[in-house]
């Protein structure tokens, strides 16, 4: 016997044995119709039987005649059916109330295709043991065979709900759950039940479902310097945002890289919307940014013409940065880290000094240096390629030293005042490796601007103060 969930049908499951007992029973009461004395006699049984089979046709006088029969008859067939009575029920009770027996009936009726008195049999065995979670996965599937999808859904529900479900059972019933919804295309549904998950491993699995909100690296509030804001969210759609205040959407700003958050005050708006289009709810947060303004740097030389060439130097010159393409200088510009050569011709500076987020006022120096001579840089190089060749190091101009596409070659750095003795042209030595690789051999030549005179190049331990070596005669 098996019960449904809102209708309760108690029908007595008769046994084989059972029927055996009645049989027995009533056998037995025909022998007791048969006076005690003649218990032993088969034939006066017979006879016994036979008055208690006609017993209603037999006149009331005969009755009447053994009152004491009638009344013993009366009692044993009644006491007889009592027995049969109790003992029926007492087993279909028992049955009632086993999940066991509830279960092996439900499993026997799937076996056979019989799905209505399977799902009967399930239900009260869930209702002995609410807990069985595994009974909840059969009765679904049960369900979903006979494409009642909304039981089937509602019974998933419930194992994602109970707090008592396995790690394999939850990703099972969410499997199933979030096949359901993207059949039909619900992919809210699927994102709204992801987010209540709690579940890392289900929504690391099912991430392309799921639209979370994008979190903010830097908290609301003040700050005295340039802050970088990253946006990060969980899974591989893509994040959009404002800084006006508008709501944010696909027409927003896509955000790539930390967004540098500079002087002013800042409300950032950003969604999350993921590969189905699901966006996720809009984040809101402000900021204010004062920044302690930084000292500009100090440039020794000021902008001007120049016949002769100086040395460009920034005072307290720590992290400062400058460009000479005209371009505002950044973090990724040259550092300075020392004195600087003025170039000849025209020539523009813009330094910057940039710390803990905060930049200081970008300052300006262009210059023209214009020396008293006609002799130029390129005849400087030309100088040392002829005294390269007559020393032997290589065969001619090109600088090359043997069949090989090795060579040395010459470079033009700038013009300088070396010990305040002169001014001259500072040439480096490169050399080019077969492969095309160039790099510095160290080997520096000076030419004096105005005699050509030529000299080796030496360099303190520092690399940045020069003093004339050897002259090399040509």
């Amino acid at each position: 016997m098996c019960i449904r969930d809102r209708d309760i049908h108690i029908v007595p499951d008769f046994e084989p044995e059972i029927e055996y007992n009645m049989e027995q029973t009533l056998h037995d009461i025909a022998r007791e119709m048969t006076p005690e004395e003649d218990a032993t006699d088969d034939q006066d049984a017979q006879q016994s039987m036979t008055e208690l089979q006609d017993w209603d046709e037999e006149p009331l006088e005969n009755t009447a005649k053994h009152p004491f029969r009638w009344k013993f008859i009366v009692l044993i067939l009644v006491l007889a059916v009592v027995a049969v009575v109790c003992t029926g029920f007492g087993i279909s009770y028992s049955h009632y109330h086993s999940a066991e027996y509830q279960i092996k009936s439900a499993r026997e009726y799937v076996a056979s295709g019989e799905y209505d008195p399977a799902i009967t049999c399930y239900e009260r065995a869930l209702e002995i043991d609410p807990e069985n979670i595994t009974l909840k996965f059969e009765l679904a599937d049960i369900y979903f065979q006979k494409n009642n999808k909304m039981e089937y859904e509602y019974l998933l529900r419930e194992i994602v709900a109970d707090a008592a479900a396995t790690s394999e059972q939850l990703e099972s019933a969410y499997g199933k759950l979030i096949a359901i919804y993207a059949a039909r295309e619900d992919y809210k549904t699927i994102n709204d039940l992801l987010l209540n998950c709690g579940n890392v491993n289900i929504m690391s699995k099912y991430q392309s479902y799921m639209a979370m909100e994008p979190e903010f690296s830097l908290q609301e509030g003040y700050y005295t310097s340039i802050q970088p804001l990253k946006l990060t969210t969980f899974g591989s759609g893509k994040i959009y945002y404002t800084t006006d205040e508008t709501e944010p959407g696909e027409h927003s700003l896509l955000y790539t890289a930390p967004i540098l958050l500079e002087s002013g005050d800042y409300c950032i708006k950003a969604v999350y919307i993921n590969e189905n289009g699901i966006s996720s709810p809009v984040v809101t947060k402000n900021y204010h940014i004062e920044i302690e303004e930084l000292s500009a740097p100090e440039v020794t030389a000021v902008s001007g013409d120049y016949e002769f060439p100086i040395n460009i130097e920034v005072t307290d010159g720590y992290d400062v940065y400058y460009t000479t393409d005209g371009s505002d200088p950044t973090q990724n510009s040259t550092v300075y880290n020392g004195p600087i050569p003025m170039p000849l011709g025209k020539s523009v500076f813009r330094f910057i000094r940039i710390a803990e987020g905060r930049k200081s006022e970008i300052v300006e120096k262009s210059y023209n240096l214009v020396m008293n001579t006609e002799f130029m840089p390129e005849d400087a190089v030309t100088k040392v390629v002829n005294y390269a060749i007559e020393s032997g190091k290589i065969t001619e101009a090109s600088g090359s030293f043997d069949e090989s596409a090795a060579a040395y070659l010459y470079q033009y750095q700038y013009v300088t005042n070396i010990n305040k003795i002169d001014d001259f042209y500072v040439v480096a030595e490169i050399y080019r490796g077969e492969d095309g690789t160039v790099t510095k051999t160290g080997n520096l030549f000076a030419v004096n601007a105005y005699t050509r005179e030529l000299y080796k190049l030496q360099t303190d331990e520092s690399g940045r103060h020069y003093t004339l070596g050897d002259r090399l005669d040509i």
